[in-house]
């Protein structure tokens, strides 16, 4: 009897919690009970390399490289049909915009736009091939739904989706035609839920998969102290962008360094648009000292190993990913009180959970370092919990049958 076949699509591997959640979910597959083709539309991300065998990488669509390329390259690159519909994509976004106003500064709205008016001019993907299983875990959704055959569909939620500035009627539309609609969280159901409520009976919970054995001995390929000095070191990771509320950590450092002393180290380890802004922000701080931008980095476990403190000060989160990799590495850890914050962290058991603004921020933070008995606690709670779930794998297969 042949096995199921699945495909899984994804952007790219570049650095992030979406892309480290699907090595996990590639990890824990059992190949031996289903086939798993990989289309990754770029073939570009430090991540590339850690794909572990099992999977069929297939070969990159040069096509299917453009959707998120500079427009101008574009043009260079021969499709001037991409290019053109992208103009007008980001043209009906703005007008959808200007007759409601943003309630948050983020890109998903356009995105949505780009990939509704651009996954008709892609080509469709292994046209021959009629798959059990078609899953978007992140990109266009529409690809997966015009470009694939496939008996059932999927795409992943990774974030708290009240947050999102979308055009709800053309984002509904979409989501309903998928089979289901995969949440990583109960927080993040919930939220979306009350966004599509009667989209709820699609979704099914399934967590980031995450290997604790993987984590763990990637943290031992170097020392990440030797890039991390200070008395008190403290340690950010993700994309530079909106939801991850990096402009402000300048000012909360600030604060901080009031509070604890000038022995205070922030390392901030990523990239995105928003580096010039945290720049800016560290010199308005004055904070050049204090504030380090490490950008890029291929491994960040030793990183995550090497700091006294993890923190993820966002404006909101799906389930953070790097939030559980420290705690696996024993680390405490401090988040903002973001709408699903209570859904990874304990608050006093294993992390804290401080407030959104700055002051209470940096409060919390300082209350913590100040407390070492706390600190203790929280170590001990992480250290002897087991944050690995390769077991949620066998939801995944359930979406085949």
């Amino acid at each position: 009897m042949d096995k199921p076949r699945v495909l899984i699509a994804i952007h790219y591997m570049e650095i992030g919690g979406a892309e480290t959640s699907l090595l996990g979910l590639l990890q824990a597959i059992d190949y031996t009970k289903i086939d798993v083709d990989l289309f990754v539309y770029r073939h570009t991300g430090e991540l590339m390399p850690l794909i572990p065998h099992g999977p069929e990488l297939m070969p990159e669509v040069r096509k299917y490289t453009t959707p998120e390329l500079p427009i101008s390259r574009v043009i260079r690159m021969g499709y001037i049909d991409v290019a053109l519909a992208r103009l007008i994509a980001k043209w009906r976004y703005g007008r959808m915009r200007r007759r409601n106003p943003s309630r948050l500064a983020d890109d998903v709205g356009g995105y949505q736009y780009m990939s509704s008016a651009v996954t008709p001019l892609l080509p469709d993907i292994n046209p021959d091939v009629e798959y059990d299983l078609a899953v978007n875990f992140c990109g266009m959704q529409d690809v997966v739904l015009d470009k694939v055959k496939a008996r059932r569909r999927a795409s992943w939620i990774h974030t708290d989706y009240s947050t999102l500035d979308t055009d709800r009627e053309l984002d509904r539309r979409v989501w309903a035609r998928f089979d289901y609609i995969v949440s990583i969280s109960e927080k993040v159901t919930e939220t979306f839920a009350k966004v599509y409520p009667e989209l709820a009976p699609k979704i099914v919970e399934i967590e980031n998969i995450l290997s604790p054995d993987f984590v763990r001995s990637r943290s031992a390929e170097f020392d990440g102290k030797d890039e991390m000095p200070g008395d008190i070191v403290l340690l950010s990771i993700g994309r530079f962008s909106y939801p991850k509320n990096y402009d402000n950590l300048p000012d909360i450092a600030r604060r901080l360094v009031q509070s604890v002393g000038d022995g205070l180290r922030w390392y901030i380890i990523g990239y995105g648009g928003d580096e010039a802004l945290i720049r800016a922000k560290i010199a308005e701080a004055g904070m050049e000292n204090h504030v380090v931008i490490l950008g890029k980095r291929d491994n960040p476990y030793p990183y995550i190993k090497a700091c006294d403190l993890y923190v993820q000060p966002s404006r909101y989160e799906g389930k953070s990913v790097t939030v559980r990799e420290a705690q696996m590495l024993g680390k405490p850890v401090v988040v903002t009180d973001y709408p699903t914050a209570g859904s990874q962290v304990h608050h006093g058991e294993d992390g804290i959970i401080v407030p959104m603004d700055n002051a209470g921020c940096a409060a919390g933070i300082a209350d913590l370092l100040a407390d070492p008995e706390l600190m203790r606690k929280l170590k001990e709670q992480v250290r002897k919990s087991d944050f690995g779930n390769m077991a949620e794998v066998e939801k995944f297969y359930r979406l085949i049958c």
